[in-house]
This record gives C-alpha cells, sequence and structure tokens, in this order.
C-alpha cells in the first residue's frame, strides 16, 4: 500500500493557451499526501522534450522497423536534495513550489501522428531509499516561438503555369493563381483567385485543395503521409475564353500547425489549383502555405487583388 496519496502537479498559466515556448519558466506546485512519517531522499521536477519516428515497412520480402530520436532539452531540479539518511516529512498535506526555465534555442512544436511525435513532459518523482519512485507525469503544450519569422514574412503569394494541350486539342492554356496570404491559423478563411486563358478547343474545370504532407524520417528512410483536407471545385470553362474564379477555403479548425524546424518530422500545406482536362496532364500551380498560432502574429493582412 502506498504511503503517499493525491500526488499533483499543478501550473501557474502564462499564456492565455496555457502553451510554453523556448526560454519560459515553468512555475507551479507539486503536491502530495502522506498517511504516515515518511522519510524521502529526494524530490525532483524534471522538463524534456524529444521528437521519435517508428514506423514498420517491407523492405526486400522482410519487415523492417525504422525508428528516430531527437532531444531537444532536459533540465532537472531538486526540491529535496539527496542526502544519506533522507529527509523526514511528517504525516499530512505537503506543497514545493518550483520555477523550472525551459533553454532557449530553435525547437519544434508539440506533434502526435501515425509514426511520430514530438513530446514535452514534466515530471516530479519522489524517491526513497528500498521503495519504488512514486511519479507524477505531465505534458507541456510547446509552440515554438520560431512561428514569428513567418508571420513577420506574411504575404500574398503568386504562381503561374502555361502548357499546350496538344493531341486532338491543340492550343494552349495559361493559368495564374494568387492566394491573400501565405500565413494562416486554424478556422481562418482563405482567399483563392484563379486567372484562366483558355486558348484551347477543350473545356476544362478549375480545381482548388489543400494539401499536408507529413514526412517521418530515419537515418536512411523517409515515409510520407499526404492528406487532402479540403477541396473545391469551379465552374466549366469553355474553349476559347478568359475567366477569374475566385475561391475560399476555410481551414479545419482541429489542423496541426506546420512543423518546419524538426529534423525527423515535418508537417507542410500547400494550396493547389490546377485545370481538369479530359484526357490532359493537368496543369497546375503549387503555393505553400504556413499553419501557424495567432500567438505571435504581428499583423493581419487584407484582401488579395488578384493574380
Amino acid at each position: 500500500m502506498s504511503l503517499i496519496k493525491d500526488f499533483h502537479l499543478t501550473f501557474e498559466t502564462t499564456n492565455e493557451d496555457g502553451s510554453y515556448s523556448e526560454g519560459d519558466t515553468i512555475v507551479g506546485t507539486v503536491s502530495f499526501r502522506l498517511t504516515t512519517n515518511v522519510s524521502v531522499n529526494s524530490l525532483t521536477v524534471k522538463a524534456k522534450g524529444d521528437a521519435k519516428t517508428k514506423w514498420i515497412e517491407e523492405v526486400g520480402g522482410y519487415l523492417m522497423t525504422f525508428t528516430s530520436k531527437k532531444r531537444y532539452f532536459k533540465v532537472k531540479d531538486y526540491l529535496i536534495g539527496v542526502t544519506l539518511k533522507g529527509t523526514p516529512l511528517p504525516k499530512g498535506v505537503h506543497k514545493f513550489k518550483f520555477r523550472l526555465k525551459i533553454p532557449e534555442g530553435r525547437m519544434p512544436s508539440s506533434f502526435k501522428g501515425q509514426n511520430g511525435k514530438i513530446m514535452y513532459v514534466f515530471e516530479a518523482k519522489i524517491s526513497r531509499i528500498l521503495w519504488w519512485p512514486s511519479e507524477v507525469k505531465r505534458e507541456i503544450n510547446f509552440i515554438s516561438k520560431t512561428f514569428q519569422q513567418f508571420w513577420e514574412g506574411m504575404r500574398p503569394q503568386s504562381g503561374a503555369v502555361q502548357k499546350n494541350t496538344g493531341g486532338l486539342s491543340r492550343g494552349r492554356v495559361q493559368m495564374s493563381a494568387t492566394i491573400d496570404r501565405n500565413v494562416c491559423t486554424p478556422g481562418e478563411t482563405l482567399s483563392v483567385v484563379a486567372k484562366i486563358c483558355n486558348s484551347s478547343s477543350k473545356n476544362m474545370r478549375p480545381k482548388f485543395k489543400l494539401e499536408q504532407n507529413t514526412v517521418y524520417r530515419s537515418k536512411y528512410h523517409t515515409k510520407n503521409s499526404l492528406l487532402i483536407l479540403l477541396k473545391e471545385v469551379g465552374g466549366t470553362i469553355r474553349q476559347y475564353s478568359e475567366q477569374t474564379v475566385s475561391c475560399q477555403l476555410k481551414i479545419p479548425d482541429d489542423v496541426i500547425f506546420s512543423i518546419h524546424n524538426c529534423e525527423i518530422i515535418s508537417v507542410e500545406y500547400y494550396i493547389k489549383v490546377y485545370l481538369d482536362i479530359s484526357f490532359a496532364v493537368d496543369p497546375e500551380v503549387v503555393l505553400p502555405l504556413v499553419i501557424a498560432p495567432s500567438r505571435f502574429a504581428a499583423f493581419k493582412p487584407g484582401e488579395a487583388e488578384g493574380p
């Protein structure tokens, strides 16, 4: 029967969303109740950040497991220092305040995926001589400060493509596309404008989609996970005509942030605008998009004026 009951961690919230970033100090309380007098060898608090990947795939007829790990930091402090005889604590409720600083540096945000995760964990541990230690853990919601650089560089994003259709539908197709900003947050609506010049004998339809590409890496292998989050279809662009088409894409509320600064996991987003042409390779404009927290937003852009 454990002599240590109600072992808890509580944090003092520093940000509205309860998140932490590089250089922040985690302030809180370790509390527990002793059912009798206990001699404690040490009471420690520890915070660490790790990225891990793991997946199984067939190589040469054999199933192989690929793994990788990256540690970003580990900090530790003693609330009760180690002594040979231990520190006696009386029966009852005990509370210990702590302050633990997260190191500075370029660290990725928290992430959980099918084949990998980036986790930041806070742990308190009570050690006693000749007894198994008692511990309590709590995940930290970590948001990287490196997102600030994207907000500062936010601007409209444009691209263009042209293609000869060839075959029985000789002619040329040109398309330019613009998104009103290259950085947005979950739940926001993105404005996409495409200008199409169809100088061919075929009808075609513009299509818009938001793709998420997650890449997991080990030392010698990578694994991609591609997901289409949104897809919209525009009206028909008739042969030998020009038309400007706009589309409003609402970013899902539960979409995860971009992961751009982790060596073994990346999460990237793309707006793809393409023309659906029968029996031909579809011309496509690919526009990179960063999905970031609004916490570090410097400003909000205006509406796009078009490509």
